[in-house]
């Protein structure tokens, strides 16, 4: 147990430095949310892929890519870097802690309607305590990822959404948070697309572009 406290002082130590060099250099910070993990698998795709991976492989993804392409232009973080089950409460105590710029959640839908698919971003919905610069920024995000799906990866989009969901609720007066469903997994063609790697590369890309344009819009 001893051991355990000294690991997590360590890495919040390391995150407090990280996020303060990040800040001096301009860069913004960005938590990517791989939804699921662990016992939680998720949606569980019409072909046995598990939803917990596939979000996962597209964080990592825009970690690579950010480097890859970007030259680490954002400062990116993940709630969960391997096969682990976070709790809500946790992933959204990292979003207090880092007070991050933009905040994105990656999930993959599921229906019983089997030829349901298309793409589907969600923000919080409205309320008396939020913040509405943020709701409107994030609802431009929402909107900059529905337009890169469409015209880039050519998916059906189903368009904003607002809902209550913890993890943007609870980030709501703290940054631009969008929750993000990247296709139905119930569905055949969407399913089928998600175990490709080259799919993960463009959901991965997608997510960049819709965060430089609400970087570039929004005057960051």
């Amino acid at each position: 147990m001893k051991h355990f406290w000294i690991v997590c002082l360590w890495m919040s130590f390391a995150l407090f430095c990280n996020t303060t060099t990040a800040q001096e250099n301009g860069r913004q910070i960005v938590i990517l949310d791989p939804g699921h993990g662990g016992m939680d698998s998720g949606a569980i795709g019409i072909n046995g892929i598990k939803e917990k991976f596939i979000v996962l492989e597209v964080a990592k993804e825009a970690i690579r890519l950010n480097k890859e392409l970007f030259g680490n232009t954002l400062d990116i973080y993940l709630t969960r870097y391997n096969d682990t089950l976070i709790s809500l409460s946790d992933r959204t105590k990292l979003i207090k802690i880092l007070q991050p710029d933009v905040f994105i959640s990656i999930h993959c839908n599921q229906a019983e309607r089997k030829a349901a698919q298309g793409i589907e971003v969600y923000v919080q919905q409205a309320n008396a305590t939020m913040n509405l610069d943020l709701q409107s920024k994030s609802e431009n995000l929402a909107e900059a990822i529905l337009s890169e799906f469409d015209i880039a990866l050519g998916f059906k989009i189903r368009g904003l959404k607002y809902a209550n969901f913890q993890v943007l609720r609870e980030t709501q007066n703290i940054c631009p948070a969008v929750l993000l469903e990247v296709g139905f997994l119930s569905n055949r063609e969407e399913a089928g697309h998600s175990m490709k790697k080259e799919s993960i590369r463009g959901y991965a890309m997608v997510v960049l572009q819709g965060l430089y344009q609400l970087i570039a819009t929004e005057n960051y």
